[in-house]
């Protein structure tokens, strides 16, 4: 255990010496080896800083200069969940709950990291890259559970939900659950991630691994609504083979400072990939949304649209970049991120980027940022519409188009309901509270 007060990247790695015993998997030695080589990717980067260039306008000061403790939720706290629309695995301070899950029916692997971690040589951290992600060394070195989702060739998965419950804390508990999903050839899957959690400091820091493989699809929904003085750092690597999909949506919309950092690889032949979000950050707030989408096969095809919300004092980035290899001729990209700000204190950075290799490419990118239009604004209150709720709508309509490239229905109704909750949340009923 690392000493009370102790903080930043000593007190993990002290966290980790005295838990390399008893975490899972110790001693098993591709485990063990797997754990050093993360530690030691994080002892020689630590923290990132602003200093570097892909964190540059995040600054995770909060975080380092914060105290976190061990989980020690019980399994005979048994907190109060949403509704269930499908199979759900429930994870409460990044363990597993069987009692609260319900995968029982599926007919497919679907297992805790805890049960299936000796069968995962070869697999777990072969996308992850710790040398050049901080958090994600992180999370190789203090990873206790998560979700291991295999899915069979051929087979309709359907929809899956993975619920992220954080609980009630003095400890302010930080953990790293590790997710691995897989598709066979031909096999689809809906995964909706929700990941939220009460109003008190805690550190959520989720690593995927997805592989996709030639002609299977996965939809990936995404929706963060962690407590307010929560922090959200998360990074998903996918490979899609030859002819594959993958459709990432992303709703940032808690914590007070959250970051979803997400590198896709299309390592095939007409593979695909769509990876659209929208940030809304409220007073406080911290959202930064970081993308590389690497086209490293012919005839592949990327689609980003990124929509930030910003109202009071909070802060957005975008960075996005699309890596072309010389191999990869015919590439087809596109990348646009819109801001909104409703505040004339809100803040947006944005740093799109195109690094191309090939010569027979059709690639673009763009960028804006603005605010509510005011004759707009004057044309509804002049119909009778109360000035909040004509606020609510325009800024309904700025995000219809990040909306209508989700294709996925089960995953466009989780959207509705979350972004409608986060209107109320800003305290105007039916609208957004503008400064």
């Amino acid at each position: 255990m690392t000493a009370m007060g102790t903080t930043g990247a000593a007190a993990f790695r002290g966290r980790f010496d005295g838990l390399r015993t008893r975490l899972p998997g110790a001693r098993v030695g591709w485990v063990d080896a797997l754990r050093e080589a993360s530690a030691r990717a994080f002892e020689a980067q630590g923290f990132p800083t602003r200093r570097a260039e892909a964190w540059k306008y995040t600054d995770l000061a909060p975080v380092t200069s914060a105290a976190f403790g061990e989980p020690l939720t019980s399994v005979d706290d048994a907190p109060a969940l949403p509704a269930a629309a499908a199979p759900r695995a429930v994870f409460v301070d990044g363990r597993f709950r069987p009692d609260l899950s319900t995968l029982g029916a599926l007919s497919f692997a679907a297992r805790s990291l805890g049960e299936a971690l000796p069968a995962l040589e070869g697999r777990l951290g072969a996308l992850a890259r710790p040398e050049e992600q901080p958090m994600a060394a992180l999370n190789g070195m203090l990873f206790e559970d998560g979700l291991v989702l295999d899915i069979p060739a051929g087979t309709d998965a359907g929809v899956v939900e993975l619920l992220s419950l954080a609980t009630e804390s003095e400890r302010a508990p930080a953990f790293h659950p590790r997710h691995l999903v897989r598709l066979g050839a031909g096999a689809t899957l809906t995964l909706i991630e929700t990941a939220i959690g009460p109003a008190g400091r805690y550190l959520h820091n989720p690593v995927f691994e997805i592989e996709v493989a030639e002609g299977a699809r996965m939809n990936h929904g995404r929706l963060q609504q962690e407590g307010r003085e929560a922090f959200f750092l998360s990074t998903v690597y996918a490979r899609v083979g030859a002819g594959g999909a993958y459709d990432n949506f992303t709703l940032n919309a808690g914590a007070r400072i959250a970051r979803n950092e997400i590198h896709v690889a299309l390592t095939g032949p007409k593979a695909e990939a769509h990876m659209n979000g929208v940030q809304l950050a409220g007073d406080g707030q911290h959202a930064d949304t970081t993308t590389a989408l690497d086209h490293a096969a012919p005839d592949c095809a990327s689609r980003q649209t990124y929509k930030t919300v910003l109202s009071g004092r909070s802060r957005g980035v975008f960075q996005g970049k699309i890596h072309v290899h010389q191999v990869a001729q015919k590439t087809d990209g596109y990348q646009m991120n819109q801001a909104l700000l409703l505040s004339p204190e809100a803040e947006i950075d944005s740093k799109p980027q195109l690094e191309i290799y090939a010569d027979d490419v059709k690639c673009s990118h763009g960028a804006t940022v603005g605010e509510l239009d005011a004759e707009q604004l004057f044309f509804l209150r002049s119909r009778g519409i109360p000035e909040a709720q004509a606020k609510a709508i325009l800024v309904e309509a700025f995000l219809t188009e990040a909306v209508e490239a989700v294709a996925d229905e089960a995953i466009r109704g989780a959207l509705s309901g979350a972004v409608a909750g986060w209107w109320q949340r800003q305290g105007v009923a039916g609208g957004i509270e503008v400064a």
